[in-house]
C-alpha cells in the first residue's frame, strides 16, 4: 500500500563513491531534465516515482555501502514508496548477474557506459547535442571535470579497468568547450579527474597531452583555479609541472596516488616504479615548484607485506612529508591479478598499520600547518557551518583536505567568492584566520 503520493516522472538520483561517479550522475541528470523529467540529486522528499542508484564497486566497504543502499530502496519499493528502481555504475557493471539474482526487486541494472540504454528504458532519448552538459550537484562555484574514462594500467590490486574499461580521452576542443560553458554558469574552479590523468591524450594524439590541455584550459576566461587529481607516477610528464608553474590559475596542487613506499611491494603491485624513482620524482617536482602541495594515497596490508615492508613505507612517509595523505586497507578483489595470492595479512594488522601511518601523517600535517600561521592565502569559500564560513586555499581540494575557518561574527564573505585570509591559528587539519584587504 502506498503511504504517500509519488510524483510521476520525478527521478531521484543517488550517487555513491568517487568524484567520477558524481560527474556521471550530473550528466545523467542533464539528459533526464532535457527529456522533461523532474530530477533531483539525493532528494529529501522521498516522493520520486523513479530512483536511480549510481553505485561504487571499488573496495569491500564501498561495495557494501552500495548493496545496503540498493536493499534500502528495494524495501521502499515493496512498501509503495518507489515505483521504479534502477541501478547503474561500477557495482552494477561488475556484478550485474549476481545482483539480478540476489536483488530481483530492481527493475533493471546498467553498466558504466550504458546511459543511452538506461534512458531508452525510461522512454527517453539520448540527446547527443547535450554531450558535456551537466546539472551540477556540487556548490555552483566548482565542478569536477572528467578528461578521460577508463584505464589501461594493470595494477595488480585494482578492479577499475574491469568496471570502467580501457582508457578513452575526451578531445581537447570538446573539453575547452565544456570549460567555457561551466565558466558561463559561474564555475570558478575545475577539478580535473580521470582514472589516470597523466595518460591523457595517448590514444588521441599518440603522446601524453595533459600539458597541452592545461595550456588551453588556463586561458578560459572566468576559470580561476584548475586542480589536478589522480596523476600516475610512472611515466609522469614533467612538462605538466612547467605549465603549472607558468599559469597562476593552475593550482600548485597534485593528487598522485603512490600506493606504497617499498620497492618490493610496488613491484608486486605492478606499479612500474620503485621507491627510489618515486622519491626522485617528488623531489624533482618540488624543486620546480617548492610550495606545491602533494596529496597521495597508500595501501596497507597488500598480500605478502611484511613488517619490514611496512616499516619501509612508514620511513618513506616520514621522509617525504606529504602535505596530504590517505590510506586504504587492502581489499581482496575478484578477477584482479592480486586475487591469485593469499590475502595473508590479518585485517587487524592491516588496520593497525593504516592507523600508524595516519597518526604519523597527523603529526606531519600539524607541523606543516603551524608554518602557515602569520601567512596570507587566497581562499575560496564553499559553505557555512556553525559559527564559521569555511573555505579552502589552492593547496586543498573539497571534502578530503584542510579547511580554512573564518568566524561569522567577525567577518562576512559570500559563498563562492575569494578572499585574502591571514592564518591566525592552526591544528592538524584546520586553519583559522581573519579576512584582510
Amino acid at each position: 500500500m502506498k503511504t504517500k503520493t509519488l510524483k510521476k516522472n520525478k527521478v531521484n538520483v543517488v550517487t555513491l563513491g568517487c568524484s567520477k561517479n558524481v560527474y556521471d550522475s550530473e550528466v545523467m541528470m542533464a539528459q533526464l531534465r532535457a527529456n522533461k523529467f523532474e530530477v533531483e540529486h539525493e532528494s529529501k522528499e522521498d516522493d520520486a516515482e523513479i530512483v536511480i542508484i549510481n553505485t561504487c564497486g571499488f573496495i569491500d566497504v564501498a561495495k557494501q555501502e552500495s548493496i545496503d543502499t540498493i536493499i534500502r530502496y528495494a524495501e521502499a519499493k515493496a512498501d509503495g514508496m518507489v515505483d521504479k528502481l534502477y541501478v547503474t555504475g561500477c557495482l552494477s557493471e561488475r556484478y550485474k548477474t549476481d545482483l539480478e539474482k540476489e536483488i530481483p526487486e530492481v527493475d533493471a541494472y546498467f553498466g558504466t557506459r550504458e546511459l543511452p540504454r538506461l534512458l531508452k528504458t525510461l522512454k527517453a532519448d539520448y540527446k547527443h547535442e547535450l554531450v558535456g552538459e551537466r546539472l551540477l550537484t556540487t556548490p555552483s562555484h566548482y565542478a569536477y571535470f572528467k578528461v578521460s574514462e577508463g584505464c589501461d594500467r594493470n595494477c595488480s590490486f585494482c578492479a577499475i579497468p574491469l568496471m570502467r574499461g580501457g582508457h578513452i580521452s575526451i578531445p581537447i576542443e570538446e573539453l575547452v568547450k565544456q570549460a567555457k560553458s561551466l565558466a558561463n554558469q559561474g564555475v570558478k574552479e575545475l577539478m580535473l579527474i580521470a582514472q589516470d590523468l597523466t595518460f591523457y591524450g595517448l590514444d588521441l594524439y599518440k603522446k601524453r597531452a595533459l600539458a597541452d590541455l592545461l595550456e588551453q584550459l588556463a586561458q578560459v576566461e572566468g576559470i580561476e583555479w584548475i586542480r589536478l587529481h589522480y596523476a600516475f607516477p610512472s611515466g609522469f610528464p614533467m612538462e605538466v609541472v612547467e605549465v603549472m608553474k607558468k599559469y597562476d590559475n593552475i593550482c600548485n596542487y597534485l593528487d598522485m596516488p603512490l600506493q606504497h613506499g617499498s620497492t618490493k611491494m610496488l613491484q608486486a603491485m605492478r606499479r612500474g616504479t620503485t621507491r627510489e624513482k618515486t622519491e626522485e620524482l617528488v623531489n624533482k617536482i618540488r624543486s620546480i615548484i617548492p610550495d606545491i602541495a602533494i596529496r597521495t594515497t597508500l595501501i596497507a596490508g597488500y598480500p605478502g607485506e611484511t613488517e619490514e615492508d611496512f616499516q619501509e613505507m612508514y620511513t618513506f612517509v616520514e621522509k617525504m612529508k606529504f602535505d596530504r595523505l590517505g590510506i586504504f586497507t587492502y581489499s581482496h578483489e575478484e578477477n584482479t591479478h592480486a586475487y591469485n595470492f593469499e590475502d595473508d595479512v590479518p585485517e587487524e594488522v592491516k588496520k593497525q598499520r593504516a592507523d600508524a601511518i595516519m597518526e604519523l601523517q597527523s603529526g606531519i600535517s600539524y607541523e606543516l600547518n603551524q608554518q602557515k600561521i602569520g601567512k596570507t592565502f587566497k581562499v575560496l569559500f564553499d559553505k557555512v557551518e556553525g559559527d564559521y564560513f569555511i573555505g579552502r586555499t589552492e593547496f586543498d581540494s573539497p571534502e578530503v583536505d584542510n579547511e580554512v575557518l573564518v568566524k561569522k561574527s567577525e567577518y562576512f564573505v559570500r559563498l563562492g567568492d575569494f578572499a585574502m585570509v591571514e592564518i591566525t591559528n592552526a591544528d592538524h587539519y584546520d586553519l583559522y584566520g581573519k579576512v584582510v584587504d
